[in-house]
């Protein structure tokens, strides 16, 4: 196939505030305040205006905003002008971009990037190119980067309600940094491989934010012999890249085997005489969907297509079908989608319907036809996309941005941008790179991964899989803290941080409720007798469903106290009186049924090795007696 894929990773940096205010990076479902907006597309300096905005700007979308007071401001609203460049920011991107031996810029001049779907409140991101040049190394080999940008992030979607997009601006303005590297034709495998080398650079600097959403990767695919570059957006999961791009390789070379078969037909495109509007000729059709755009005043529009007959059903790979393209290309205009010649009669739509269609049109056994139901204000947009879209059918591949789906697959979400998208930043001045911040930087450069993993297993005592979970952990850096303020066992501390707080997190419960001061103050409690090991567990579950927000009112919300020797000896003789014919058939075996039994009352407030050990010693001494 000639496979080419290029990544680009967004990495957010681990910074107490947002790049152009001071703002905390938070999140947080509660919203003191909402505005809307909506975007129109404008000309560029050049007089032109780019694509992907008039694409966004045809969904005619209202967009809604839901505001949190503590993580955002005036900036994020577009009511009051950028403050300076966060420093922090500026330090971290210098460094990531040493480490990559990629060459800085003296001067870094900020740009603003057109984006109007409504992730952004001013119809743009900043942005500001540090660095071209450098590569990484994987496996041996230098995979070249093409450059490095300091930007902010968009706001987080929430979801599209019909003609309304919900946006909330907690992640707005949060910095990250923007790697690109150089494509490179390789197995999907290997990409997989690249964007963990990457990821794990990252991570040693110790100054980027972790968990899911923290880092996104956008894939740019090609084939040979009739591919085009393809921008894939929204891969977040590592394990999902191979599958996404096994599956865009095989979409696009499925493209080309249909460009090649229309290539050999009398195929010669759609003109916009090709299209006629059939409402009033259609609505004694019995179809519930054309029954119900009738009544919702939609205009119903047939499209002929000459010589086209079987090719949207034309499937050169399993799932590739040039239909399946144009129905989800209607979907981000609001459409349910279209009906083509190949699956008539369906849907409720008879072949008395398809007689009125074929003699409006004057179809042929060798055309092929669509029919779209749309209201006014979308229709035509639609239709002039779907027209575009089939007549670059026989070039092959056109270059789209795409968005990952969940399934490992790809859809349609706009087209790519051109380069009437970048223009100047007007509200802030050209930033300059110092000789001395470029020499700090050199000196922060972290050790490399492996390094730093076989230095945490030396230091901590851990083994290789718990030391790469706590090192790759949004906790690392809370985890040598609380080593350097308690003798608690580093591999128990690790455990909680990397295992009962992500299994707690599977369950549904929230972390982000979990503070970093709350953990530490556990650890700190543990190490003066004033809660147990198996206590933790239950003080982090109790925060984490919104039930208490600080330790001590868990503890007291979950009954947690620390038993004496005397009252913990007297539950345990209860339980072994109460069990006594378990002791007689089981003997030393009869240590675990109780263990469960005993665990039901007193866990949390004994520890389990010393309940284990206090009941085995007691059904010794019982079994010695008989």
């Amino acid at each position: 196939m000639g496979l080419k894929v290029g990544l680009e990773i967004h990495q957010q940096l681990d910074t107490n505030k947002k790049l152009f205010c001071n703002c905390t990076p938070i999140e947080s479902d509660e919203y003191t305040k909402k505005f809307q907006r909506n975007f129109r597309a404008v000309k560029s300096e050049l007089g032109e205006y780019d694509p992907a905005s008039l694409f966004e700007k045809s969904k005619s979308k209202t967009i809604m905003y839901y505001v949190n007071p503590q993580s955002s401001c005036l900036v994020e609203q577009d009511e009051e002008p950028p403050h300076n460049l966060d420093k922090d920011a500026k330090e971290i991107a210098l460094v990531i971009a040493c480490s990559l031996k990629s060459n800085i810029f003296s001067e870094i001049y900020p740009m603003r990037k057109t984006v109007i779907d409504g992730s952004n409140t001013t119809g743009f991101q900043r942005t500001m190119l540090i660095s071209q040049g450098g590569y990484i190394d994987v496996d041996g080999e230098k995979i070249g980067v093409q450059s490095i940008c300091l930007e902010e992030d968009s706001a987080k979607l929430l979801g599209d309600k019909g003609s309304i997009r919900e946006y909330s601006l907690d992640r707005l303005g949060i910095p990250l940094v923007e790697i690109a590297l150089d494509p490179v034709e390789a197995k999907p495998s290997k990409i997989k491989k690249i964007a963990l080398s990457l990821g794990k650079l990252l991570r040693s600097t110790k100054k980027v934010t972790r968990g899911i959403g923290s880092i996104r990767q956008d894939v740019n695919v090609s084939v040979k012999n009739g591919g085009a570059v393809v921008e894939i957006k929204g891969v977040q999961q590592l394990g999902q890249l191979e599958k996404i791009v096994e599956f865009e390789a095989k979409r696009q070379h499925g493209m080309v085997k249909i460009a090649e078969k229309l290539q050999n037909s009398n195929f010669d495109g759609i003109s916009r005489d090709h299209i006629f509007e059939i409402t009033d000729d259609w609505k004694n059709c019995q179809s519930k969907i054309i029954q119900k755009a009738i009544r919702d005043n939609s205009l119903i529009k047939a499209i002929k297509i000459p010589n086209f007959a079987g090719m949207f059903e034309y499937s050169p790979y399993d799932g590739i079908r040039l239909g399946k393209e144009i129905g989800q290309l209607v979907k981000f205009y609001g459409i349910g989608g279209v009906f083509h010649s190949d699956e008539l009669p369906n849907y409720g739509i008879e072949e008395s319907d398809l007689s009125i269609v074929r003699n409006i049109l004057s179809i042929n056994e060798k055309d092929a036809f669509l029919i779209i139901a749309a209201p006014s204000s979308k229709i035509d947009f639609a239709i002039e996309s779907i027209r575009i879209r089939i007549n670059h059918a026989i070039k092959g591949v056109p270059a789209e941005t795409r968005l990952a789906t969940s399934n490992g697959e790809t859809v349609f979400l706009r087209p790519r941008p051109g380069a009437s998208r970048m223009y100047p930043e007007t509200d802030i001045p050209l930033i300059l790179v110092t000789k001395n911040e470029f020499e700090t930087a050199e000196n922060n450069v972290p050790k490399p991964w492996d390094e730093s993993l076989a230095e945490l297993q030396r230091k901590y005592g851990l083994n290789v899989q718990l030391a790469e979970q706590i090192f790759d952990s949004k906790y690392i850096d809370l985890f040598e803290k609380i080593i350097e303020k308690t003798k608690v066992n580093p591999t128990f501390i690790a455990s909680v941080l990397c295992s009962s707080i992500t299994n707690l997190e599977r369950s549904g419960l929230n972390s982000y409720l979990l503070k970093n001061e709350e953990i530490s103050k556990s650890f700190e409690y543990l190490e003066s007798g004033k809660i147990t090991k198996e206590s933790i567990e239950i003080i982090f579950e109790n925060i984490m469903a919104g039930k208490s927000r600080t330790v001590e009112e868990s503890m007291k919300n979950t009954s947690i106290e620390t038993l004496d020797d005397f009252k913990l000896e007297k539950i345990i003789e209860k339980i072994i009186n109460d069990n006594k014919e378990i002791i007689q058939k089981q003997k030393e075996r009869a240590v675990g049924p109780l263990m469960g039994i005993a665990m039901k009352d007193l866990r949390g407030k004994a520890s389990g090795e010393m309940i284990n050990n206090l009941l085995l010693k007691k059904i010794r001494k019982i079994l010695e007696n008989e």
